[in-house]
C-alpha cells in the first residue's frame, strides 16, 4: 500500500532541495511513511540515471546496526565505507536520532565531498539543543503526516479501482474508521485497525515519551494521552489537564503535565494549535488547542465516539491546513470562536468548519464569527452537506470534501 501512494507534495519537496548544500531532514510520527518517502524518491533518482551505488541508505532500526548506536565515530566510518571514491552521493540515514552522539555523525556527513544528505526521525528532539545549534541555516526539514484524505483516496483507488472510485463521503467514513497511517488503510476489519494503531501508539508512549521524559507512572501518561484525544478542539491549559485529572482522584502536579505535553508533541502525537486574538492581532498567552496527529489513532484509543463527528472533522481540517502553505492558529474575536486563522504571504483566511448547516439557526451560529471580522479577507465556510457551493455577504460556503481533495 505505502509503495503506491501517491505522495506527491512531500515528493515533490524532495525534488526540489535535491543537490542543495543543505541537509533535508523528515521528521513526522512514527509508521506515517517517511521511510517509504525516501524509498520513492530514491526510485526517481534512479529513473534520472544515477547508479545505484550512488544512492546510500542506512535504517538506524535495523538490529544490523544496533552495535554502532552507541559509538559515533564507527557509525560514521561505516557510512562512509559505503561512499564511492569521488562525485555525488546521495546519503539516507533513517531514525538518527537513534545513534548516540548523533549530531557529530551527522556535522561529519554534511562536510564529507559530494555528499547530498537525507534524515528521518521521530522525535522533534531532532532539531533542538546541539544538533539545531550545529547545523543553524544548514537543515530545511519536513514534517511529514499520515496520508492525507485525498493521499487516501488516491491509495484506494491504487489498490482497488472500485473502492477509489466509491462516493467521497463514504471514502471519508473509511478515512475517519482507519486514519492515514499507510499500513492502517489497507486493513479489512475495524478490529486489524485498532489493534495496528494500538501497537502504535503503545510504541510511541513508551519508548519515546517515556523516556525522553523519564515517566515514572505510565498509566497516569496513558490517562492524561486519553484526556487530550477526548479534548481535540477544545481550549486547553496545564492548570485544567492537572485539576481535571486531579478531581478524578489521580494527583498530578503541573509540572508533570507539562512535560507529558512536550513529550507527546515532541513524537508528533500531538499539535499545539495557538489562539490568535482577529481584532487584537496578537498571540493569546492561555487556551491553545490540541490536535492528533491522525484520527484513526485517536479512535483506536477511545473508540467510536459518533455524538464527536464535529471534532473529528475540525481535526481533520487541521491537519490539511497544516500541509498547505501558512502558519495556522486558532481564532477568538470578541466572544466568538473562529476555528482556524491562515496566515499567508498573500493574506489571512478565516475557516469555520460545521458538519452541516441544514437547520438556518446553526447556519447563522456557523456565521456569525465570520461576519464579525473586520476587513476583507477570505472567509470560509467548510461543511459535510454535499450542496453546491454558496455565498453569504462574500463569505464562501463549500463541501469540506471537495477542498480536502482540491490542491487550493
Amino acid at each position: 500500500m505505502a509503495e503506491l501512494v501517491d505522495r506527491a507534495q512531500p515528493l515533490a519537496w524532495l525534488r526540489r532541495w535535491r543537490d542543495r548544500d543543505v541537509i533535508k531532514v523528515v521528521t513526522g510520527v512514527r509508521r506515517c511513511g517517511k521511510s517509504t518517502l525516501l524509498r520513492l524518491f530514491q526510485n526517481v533518482l534512479r529513473e534520472e540515471g544515477v547508479p545505484g551505488d550512488r544512492i546510500v541508505t542506512v535504517n538506524l532500526e535495523d538490529p544490523e546496526y544496533s552495535a554502532l548506536l552507541d559509538d559515533h565515530r564507527a557509525l560514521y566510518d561505516h557510512i562512509v565505507s559505503l561512499l564511492p571514491p569521488d562525485g555525488r552521493a546521495y546519503v539516507f540515514v533513517d531514525e538518527i536520532q537513534r545513534a548516540e552522539a548523533f549530531e557529530r555523525v551527522v556535522d561529519g556527513l554534511f562536510i564529507a565531498p559530494g555528499v547530498d544528505l537525507y534524515l528521518t526521525g521521530s522525535s522533534s528532539h531532532l532539531l533542538s539543543g546541539s544538533l539545531a545549534t550545529l547545523l543553524t541555516g544548514r537543515y530545511v526539514e519536513l514534517r511529514l503526516l499520515p496520508l492525507s484524505f485525498a493521499e487516501f483516496v488516491g491509495a484506494k483507488a491504487g489498490r482497488d479501482a472500485a473502492a477509489g472510485a466509491a462516493p467521497l463521503r463514504d471514502l471519508y467514513d473509511s478515512y475517519v474508521r482507519s486514519g492515514g497511517f499507510p499500513l492502517a488503510a489497507t486493513l479489512t476489519s475495524d478490529e486489524e485497525v485498532r489493534q495496528y494503531l494500538d501497537g502504535i501508539l503503545s510504541t510511541i508512549l513508551l519508548k519515546d515519551v517515556t523516556v525522553a521524559q523519564r515517566v515514572a507512572n505510565t498509566a497516569m501518561l496513558q490517562s492524561v494521552t486519553q484526556f487530550l484525544f477526548a479534548s481535540i478542539g477544545s481550549p486547553l491549559s496545564i492548570k485544567r489537564i492537572a485539576d481535571t485529572m486531579t478531581s478524578a482522584g489521580r494527583h498530578l502536579s503541573r509540572q508533570t503535565v507539562e512535560s507529558y505535553l512536550t513529550g507527546l508533541t515532541d513524537a508528533f502525537v500531538t499539535y499545539p494549535a495557538p489562539r490568535w486574538d482577529v481584532r487584537g492581532k496578537r498571540l493569546l498567552e492561555s487556551g491553545q488547542k490540541y490536535y492528533v496527529v491522525d484520527v484513526g489513532l485517536r479512535r483506536a484509543l477511545l473508540g467510536a465516539r459518533p455524538a464527536d463527528a464535529g471534532h473529528t472533522l475540525e481535526n481533520i481540517v487541521y491537519l490539511e491546513l497544516l500541509r498547505r502553505p501558512g502558519r495556522v492558529f486558532t481564532g477568538k474575536i470578541d466572544q466568538h470562536e473562529v476555528d482556524f486563522v491562515v496566515e499567508q504571504d498573500d493574506g489571512t483566511t478565516y475557516i469555520q468548519v460545521a458538519l452541516n448547516v441544514d437547520d438556518p439557526a446553526t447556519l447563522e451560529r456557523e456565521l456569525a464569527p465570520l461576519r464579525t471580522i473586520p476587513g476583507y479577507d477570505p472567509r470560509l465556510l467548510l461543511t459535510l452537506d454535499r450542496e453546491p457551493p454558496q455565498s453569504y455577504d462574500g463569505i464562501r460556503r463549500r463541501s469540506v470534501l471537495d477542498w480536502l481533495v482540491s490542491p487550493t
